[in-house]
């Protein structure tokens, strides 16, 4: 079992967000094994909280001391009402895990108005897997927790993909066509990485545009995806102006990704090297709380940096090359940025064996700088 890095309050409840399997229920066992648990996807407690919400204060030893931990909670938004009210009334803490803020978002309910802090579970990270962390297999198979403990990963991941449109989706009830969905994801995953053309991808899956955009707020509603938005502050030059698109996990990507004699590998582990910077990116600076919001930088005339990050703490870009070589046109995208953004600090992770200084950018091997993202994030 893996030691995680989550910030989390002591003396106040909290939400525990996240996408199945990242280890949200491991974690919280281990941190808090007196806890009460209460698990909605136990089809008995479903049912019986469902019916009378209140009985959930009959579940609670009147001298509980601990966290309560109640996991998929948004299965019954209106239970936040009776959480509220004994965090109220009996100074009780909470753990509310969930792999979707969806229905408590549409539902409108009481999301304890301030009482509870937001925390969010991601795959593991580079820093978290330690001594075991291998690029070779980080970009095969991703960095979900059971990749590391089962005896077939790829089978493990196919899996994954299955039961998220068995359980998640037709559970939740958020598709009645799944062959359709299906579809939608394996179009999507050629988008991976790339510029989101939703009219496209509707017309490859065989939907209306109008499914296709509800698709993708599926999606991003269970945290399977991100959207990640154009660097667009004070531009100097003409700006592409849509996001480009990731699934959340460089195994779950190619466990989707449809492969045939004419795709190119070459490319599908490219896309994966860069999915895989990029979950490192988003879980580094949300676990050390560093206040970076998350672009890309694209000119309309086709200058592009994979990653910007822009907060109080900086601006910072990176560009994602697997090639061991860089030729000086590979780094256009980030001299341009530079000339635009004098304050950046501009580095290219590459496939090479040693570090290296080009005019202002710094050139990082891919597997240096993935151990040392958390420093640079904050150097």
């Amino acid at each position: 079992m893996y030691s995680r890095i989550i910030n989390f309050p002591l003396e106040k409840s909290f939400f525990l967000f996240g996408p199945r399997a990242t280890g949200k229920t491991t974690w919280l066992q281990q941190m808090f094994p007196a806890s009460v648990h209460i698990d909605l996807l136990e089809s008995e407690l479903y049912g019986v909280l469902l019916a009378s919400p209140s009985r959930l204060a009959q579940m609670i030893p009147p001298d509980c001391t601990e966290p309560v931990i109640i996991d998929e909670v948004q299965r019954i938004p209106e239970l936040l009402n009776e959480v509220h009210r004994l965090i109220e009334q009996k100074k009780l803490r909470f753990v509310l895990t969930g792999s979707s803020a969806r229905k408590l978002r549409a539902k409108g309910v009481n999301l304890l108005a301030g009482r509870a802090l937001t925390r969010f579970m991601h795959p593991l990270t580079v820093e978290e897997l330690g001594t075991d962390f291998s690029l070779r297999t980080s970009v095969k198979f991703g960095h979900l927790p059971a990749v590391y403990s089962e005896p077939d990963p790829a089978d493990y991941l196919a899996s994954y993909i299955r039961t998220y449109l068995r359980e998640e989706v037709q559970q939740e009830g958020l598709t009645r066509n799944l062959q359709v969905f299906a579809r939608f994801l394996e179009a999507a995953s050629f988008s991976q990485g790339s510029i989101l053309n939703i009219s496209e991808i509707a017309r490859e899956c065989g939907a209306n545009r109008k499914l296709a955009e509800q698709y993708f707020y599926i999606l991003e509603d269970l945290l399977l995806a991100h959207r990640l938005p154009v660097f667009t502050k004070r531009a100097r030059r003409r700006m592409v102006s849509h996001p480009k698109f990731y699934f959340f996990d460089a195994g779950v990507y190619r466990a989707i990704r449809p492969r045939g004699p004419l795709d190119s590998p070459e490319e599908i582990e490219g896309t994966a090297l860069e999915t895989l910077v990029f979950q490192e990116l988003l879980a580094v600076t949300d676990l050390y709380r560093l206040g970076y919001d998350l672009y890309y930088w694209r000119t309309g005339s086709g200058l592009e940096v994979d990653f910007v990050l822009y907060g109080e703490a900086g601006l910072i870009a990176i560009e994602v090359k697997r090639a061991a070589k860089i030729r000086s046109r590979e780094l256009r995208g980030l001299k341009a940025f530079g000339r635009d953004f004098p304050i950046a600090s501009l580095y290219m992770f590459y496939g090479g064996d040693r570090k290296m200084f080009v005019d202002n950018i710094t050139l990082i091997p891919l597997k240096e700088a993935l151990v040392g993202l958390p420093a640079i994030c904050q150097s």
